[in-house]
């Protein structure tokens, strides 16, 4: 899980001129002591040998490096899929979720707490408690709790406590001020598994290390697929931004690798009904960490809108934010109508029926264009059973 420090936390969390840990008084004995651990956890042998197991025998790692033949033979070029979906609970979600929970309990946390949009990682977490027998409560945005029916009853019947946050627009920003609320009242036998690359230093840091296993996979299968040592593109949706950033994690130092985050414009960029950060947003601090959010001119968070729950998010991880002002990464974004043509597109000439959040990194295949020659890589992050209601809704079917 090595990298160079380039594109990098430094010592205080800080991304070039974002990230950081800007926290309340009463979060700050925990967010030291996780700081003071988290790597020494994550490093040891023990941790290690768990960690790994788990990702074989549990998840069902390495997921698999396809090769979407009529899909490639569209958009000429070879488009290669990298199978998240394919993991236990059917999203790349459970990386995170089991690695902070063998931290939380190395740290002799006995209640875990979570927030959720889509609710991948609500389930995973709820999962991981289930597994460890730990105590578990999902905060979930209302509007969020109707339109993700499948993944709340999953979380429900893994035992986990699904608390609605009821406050601004019901989503995922909601959920995450109510479970730092509950941090805050909790905090020693607490654990907040935070479920992106988002929040005050180290969460940005410890989840890409994380979700690193991604391009961990890749880097040894795409060579073993093609037979050449990189990538040309990897592509992945970006909300907070975590599978993108266990995506890219091993490419950061290979510049000739593109780097392309998608991010959902919902009914267009200049709507006011969008979720593209970096497109409409500023730099400001959201959640502990400073970054690009979308704000009003006066500094108040606004409210952000795509179909697809798990990147309802008005900002974006700190890291990313840096990927963008230095160049190393392009952003581009979907609205709605055209993440769910995507979808169609991959359910209709492969056979797989993505997330509705895996659905904006695919529809970047039509706003691009590639040689024959070259491997392209999207991370299809999860599965769309839990959106079925939508595609059904929204497709007719």
């Amino acid at each position: 899980m090595s990298q160079s420090n380039k594109y990098q936390a430094d010592e205080k969390g800080m991304y070039g001129r974002f990230g950081g840990a800007y926290i309340p008084e009463m979060l700050y004995p925990n967010i030291e002591h996780l700081k003071s651990v988290y790597l020494d956890i994550i490093y040891s042998d023990n941790f290690q040998k768990e960690y790994r197991a788990l990702l074989k025998d549990y998840v069902g790692r390495p997921s698999p490096l396809y090769l979407a033949k009529r899909l490639s033979e569209k958009y000429g070029t070879n488009v290669y899929l990298k199978r998240e979906d394919l993991n236990h609970t059917g999203a790349h979600k459970i990386n995170n979720s089991l690695g902070q929970i063998l931290i939380a309990r190395h740290m002799g946390k006995t209640r875990i707490i979570a927030e959720t949009g889509a609710g991948q990682h609500g389930v995973a977490t709820a999962t991981a408690c289930a597994l460890m027998g730990l105590q578990c409560v999902v905060y979930m945005g209302e509007l969020d709790i109707e339109r993700q029916a499948p993944n709340v009853a999953r979380m429900r019947m893994l035992g986990a406590e699904v608390v609605a946050a009821k406050s601004g627009n019901k989503t995922l920003k909601d959920a995450t001020n109510e479970a730092m609320r509950d941090w805050i009242c909790n905090p020693v036998d607490t654990f907040y598994i935070v479920g992106s690359v988002v929040g005050p230093h180290p969460y940005p840091d410890m989840v890409a290390r994380l979700q690193s296993v991604i391009s961990e996979e890749m880097k040894v299968q795409v060579p073993e697929k093609t037979g050449k040592e990189l990538p040309d593109y990897v592509i992945a949706c970006i909300g907070g931004g975590s599978n993108a950033a266990g995506a890219f994690y091993h490419f950061l130092d290979e510049e000739q690798v593109k780097l392309v985050a998608v991010e959902a414009s919902g009914l267009g960029v200049d709507s006011g009904e969008t979720a593209a950060t970096i497109a409409k947003g500023d730099v400001g601090i959201i959640h502990g960490s400073k970054t690009f959010l979308m704000q009003s001119e006066d500094g108040q968070i606004t409210e952000p809108y795509s179909i697809s729950a798990g990147l309802d998010y008005p900002g974006i991880g700190p890291q990313h934010a840096n990927l963008f002002d230095t160049g190393r990464a392009s952003f581009l974004s979907a609205t709605d109508a055209e993440a769910l043509e995507a979808a169609l597109e991959l359910t209709q000439l492969e056979g797989i029926i993505p997330a509705l959040e895996s659905a904006h990194a695919l529809a970047a295949l039509k706003k691009m264009t590639f040689k024959k020659e070259d491997t392209v890589v999207i991370t299809l992050s999860g599965r769309g059973d839990k959106d079925m209601a939508t595609y059904r809704e929204r497709l007719g079917f």
